[in-house]
């Protein structure tokens, strides 16, 4: 069931997605031929009653996309066409085009806006996720456990619990713990993993959740998908200038992260699908050939020489970062079926 309620999410985000780009199209009264639910052979088709788009989806449950009249560089357009995309202002084409990052940003503050009215905002905590083999495991910590004390000093932070662990390479250590509203008591000897030879326990933080108003839910769900562009914007600038390498992952990994968050509680599925559709929204307006970032970048050198750029080569620019990113994407699908 997770494994549908994942997919499902992600292709929602996808719709969304699509769906900006429609309405928008729409608006600035461009016809819209075809609304597409993945690729390929139609399984499922319909065309409302005086609509003159296709709703389908299609044999390839992968994306979705907006067919746009005369929206392909090389098709022929009748200059008389008042539907076509090619024939419209250039204002109402940049807006088209924007308009599904800005569809995926603003339905990222709904996600996160739902997930804290639902299951309140993460706190600072000492509650730990364990890793497997690791030297808290073999304490016998459990995953939700809240580390209260070490060697009788109360630990109020994660960073007190990480300066210890940190301190006591190959010490061990007296844990008391806090599990299912008992105390417990545990050794817990750090391993020198961590960098320069510092002692390493092998957990992860878990954040506890207070309720929130409405109020700071609507203030939080408006900045929380703006940090998130924000981290995507720096971390491209790392690995662009080489000083961080990237940890791709493709649809598969998505997938799989998607349901492990479903399987933990709803609230954790909507933060995660919230900071996905924030990160579609920022991936997509990068300037890259095929991406709404590439178009925009074709419709900005218009914008500044007052003419269109050659038709022929926007549309094999396009083609070739299409191919490109679907290789990428293959290559990273096969690496995150085949690992562990």
């Amino acid at each position: 069931m997770f494994w549908v309620v994942a997919i499902l999410g992600l292709g929602l985000l996808m719709v969304v997605h699509e769906g900006g780009h429609l309405l928008v199209a729409r608006a600035f009264r461009m016809r819209v031929i075809r609304f597409s639910v993945g690729f390929g052979p139609a399984l499922w088709r319909y065309q409302p009653a005086g609509s003159q788009t296709i709703y389908q989806v299609a044999l390839i449950p992968f994306l979705a996309y907006v067919q746009i009249a005369g929206m392909n560089p090389l098709e022929e357009v009748d200059p008389e066409d008042k539907g076509s995309y090619a024939n419209a202002a250039l204002h109402a084409r940049i807006s088209a085009i924007f308009a599904g990052p800005l569809a995926n940003y603003l339905f990222a503050s709904i996600l996160f806006f739902t997930a804290l009215i639902v299951g309140g905002k993460p706190v600072p905590s000492t509650r730990v996720e364990v890793m497997p083999g690791s030297a808290a495991q073999q304490a016998n910590m459990k995953d939700g456990d809240k580390v209260v004390a070490i060697d009788g000093d109360p630990i109020d932070s994660w960073d007190d619990l990480r300066r210890k662990a940190l301190a006591n390479p190959g010490k061990p250590l007296r844990f008391e713990v806090q599990r299912d509203g008992k105390r417990v008591k545990l050794t817990v000897t750090p391993r020198p993993e961590a960098e320069g030879g510092r002692g390493q326990i092998g957990v992860s933080h878990l954040p506890e959740k207070v309720p929130v108003g409405f109020k700071e839910a609507v203030i939080v769900s408006i900045e929380f998908p703006a940090r998130v562009v924000q981290q995507f914007v720096v971390a491209m600038g790392r690995i662009l200038t080489g000083k961080e390498r990237p940890q791709l992952t493709g649809p598969v990994g998505i997938v799989r992260e998607t349901k492990k968050a479903a399987e933990r509680s709803w609230t954790d599925y909507l933060e995660l699908l919230g900071i996905l559709s924030a990160y579609l929204g920022g991936f997509n307006l990068v300037p890259f050939p095929a991406l709404d970032g590439g178009r925009l970048l074709f419709l900005s050198y218009e914008a500044v020489t007052r003419r269109r750029p050659n038709a022929r080569i926007e549309a094999h620019i396009h083609a070739l970062g299409l191919l490109m990113l679907l290789t990428l994407i293959a290559v990273v699908s096969v690496f995150d079926i085949t690992a562990k």
